[in-house]
């Protein structure tokens, strides 16, 4: 079976040499990043994780700025900066960091470090069949080289780093390759794309990825306030409407224009604002085609993309047909922290209670992958945690992850991947739920999974009595962590 996949690597595959201009010396303004990572460990929540390095590339823009890619420096322990024709490493640190769009902003507490630096400036979006210049640090070698390429494409792509966002991206006939995450792509001097990721796979041959400069712009506008915010969605399902009968069925002419509301989530915020059957005509008045695109820069591209260029507690306004009758409605716009659940989680070590051997965490991405859960139910929860709007009942889904085997917990192993429902009658939506629910004295601790026949049930004499062989035993340093502990 022939696959392609999407990769995200922090490390560009060429050994041309790289001409200086008269307008600038791209040497002064790219550099080298190493980071040492620490990878958490689901499996086993309260051990450090293991230990691993990588390469990537980074450029200098305005106020002494280092701009990267976010799996460059994600999960860093320690970072090391280069500049090209300079042996000295300089240690870094990461400023802020947007796990939703790849990137990310490193600093150098060095005075003298900027001072032979050239800052490189934003350009515009590339446009089609136009070239361009991918810089960055290849496997095989120390140097700076570049590749060339063509742009074929521009459209919304899912970006891997975080496995659940899709943003603009561009396509280049270049191979983005281990090497050089995070280097610019430079057209005519400016930069008009950050390299981030890639295809592997028989399918695709010689085609890379880049974060084009109208992401690039919003992550730099939204972390002028001190503080990343992530990016803000309707979280409306929306349906195209090239049907005629459809359309006529809607009241509507055959302009290609509108596409219609299928579903609104009750935690959106757009929810009070906008309802299914709504019929989206123009969006910050641009019309609305019927096959969900806006013209935006000459380009069609998919309407999230007026959303995407929002920031936390901007507002839109939205035309539209209600029950055939127009319509204006003005949303303020807001993350959506439901959409959480799907997405990698970096720089922070896993959430979890231990609790007789037993082992509680919130479901993850992280966790479905580190320990490969098959179970259907849990797969339910996971895969329907928005549409089906379980996050009403459980915002967070927790799971018996594990179990430690000890007496204490003996004949308890068929519990292991359930849900859990309540503890002693107290209904779990949290896991911090679960910590305070074994922190009230009883004798018995009695947990309820959804769906399961019975419950699990735990002595208090015995738990205590376990508490200190069951660490002793697994090397269990600490018996939970509800966020408290984080790798920055």
């Amino acid at each position: 079976m022939i696959r392609s996949t999407l990769f995200g690597i922090a490390c560009l595959i060429s050994t041309s040499a790289v001409a200086d201009t008269p307008k600038f010396d791209v040497h002064k303004s790219i550099v080298r990043i190493t980071t040492t990572a620490q990878e958490p460990d689901y499996r086993v929540p309260w051990n450090p994780g293991s230990i691993s390095t990588g390469i990537g590339a980074g450029f200098v823009i305005d106020g002494n700025r280092i701009l990267t890619n976010a799996h460059v420096v994600a999960n860093g322990r320690f970072i090391s900066v280069q500049r090209e024709n300079d042996p000295r490493q300089y240690s870094g640190q990461v400023k802020f960091i947007a796990h939703d769009c790849d990137l990310a902003i490193v600093t150098i507490s060095e005075p003298n470090f900027f001072k032979t630096m050239q800052p490189l400036h934003l350009g515009p979006l590339p446009t089609i069949q136009s070239d361009v210049d991918v810089y960055g640090y290849p496997i095989g070698g120390e140097r700076l080289s570049v590749t060339q390429g063509i742009v074929s494409r521009i459209d919304f792509e899912s970006y891997s780093h975080s496995g659940a966002d899709s943003h603009l991206a561009v396509q280049i006939d270049a191979a983005i390759n281990p090497g050089n995450s995070g280097g610019p792509v430079l057209q005519s001097g400016k930069v008009v794309g950050i390299a981030f990721q890639g295809y592997s796979g028989d399918v695709a041959q010689n085609v890379g990825f880049m974060i084009p400069t109208p992401v690039i712009q919003r992550f730099l506008a939204d972390i002028a306030s001190g503080h990343y915010n992530r990016y803000v969605d309707l979280s409306i399902v929306p349906e195209s409407l090239t049907n005629a009968a459809a359309r006529r069925a809607l009241g509507l002419p055959d302009d290609d224009t509108g596409v219609l509301v299928s579903s609104v989530e009750s935690d959106a915020c757009a929810a009070g604002k906008l309802e299914p059957g709504d019929v989206l005509l123009s969006i910050d008045g641009h019309r609305i085609i019927s096959d969900q695109t806006v013209e935006l820069d000459g380009e069609n591209v998919d309407l999230a993309e007026v959303i995407e260029r929002k920031l936390k507690g901007d507002k839109v306004k939205i035309d539209l047909l209600r029950n055939h009758q127009p319509l204006s409605v003005e949303v303020e716009l807001e993350p959506n922290n439901s959409y959480l659940i799907q997405a990698n989680i970096f720089d922070e070590y896993p959430r979890f209670v231990m609790f007789g051997g037993l082992v509680f965490q919130p479901l993850s991405r992280n966790l479905l992958e580190a320990f490969q859960i098959e179970d259907l139910r849990v797969k339910y929860f996971y895969n329907n945690f928005i549409n089906d709007e379980i996050f009403q009942d459980h915002p967070q889904v927790i799971l018996l992850s594990n179990i430690l085997p000890d007496p204490v917990n003996a004949y308890l192993s068929e519990f292991r991947y359930q849900i859990v429902d309540e503890i002693n009658g107290h209904k779990i939506r949290t896991l911090a739920d679960v910590a305070n629910a074994f922190d009230e004295t009883s004798d018995f601790y009695t947990i309820k999974f959804v769906g399961a026949s019975r419950p699990a049930v735990l002595q208090r004499t015995a738990v205590e009595e376990a508490k200190e062989r069951i660490k002793d035993n697994y090397g269990v340093r600490l018996e939970r962590n509800l966020g408290e502990e984080t790798l920055r």
